[in-house]
């Protein structure tokens, strides 16, 4: 199977796509982990989600100006919906997700 490019995986037909850009040397990258499986296995079905590792791909990371990270951009048909850096309550990130969802 080929590798999807960024655009195809964030065109997702019919569900919200939550991008988490993160870094394995970011501590509250890794405090988010838990936190971004939690939202994706309660909305199984419902939401894609995506990690990019940004230094392993800058130009998806430029290309959204992330500058910091943990960064999260929610995206629906391909649009950006919701945007936010840094780590967040699980309940923060569920109320974008629900939103997207309407």
């Amino acid at each position: 199977m080929a590798k999807k490019s960024f655009q195809e995986l964030i065109n997702s037909p019919g569900m919200p796509v939550l991008v988490d850009f993160y870094a394995d040397w970011c501590g509250p990258c890794k405090s988010m982990s838990p936190v971004v499986e939690q939202v994706a296995s309660e909305y199984s079905g419902k939401l894609k989600v995506i990690k990019i590792n940004v230094d392993n791909n800058q130009a998806a990371a430029a290309q959204y100006r992330v500058q910091g990270v943990p960064t999260f951009i929610l995206f629906h048909k391909g649009q950006q919906v919701w945007r936010q850096s840094g780590a967040m309550p699980a309940n923060v990130l569920k109320q974008a997700v629900q939103k997207a969802l309407v």
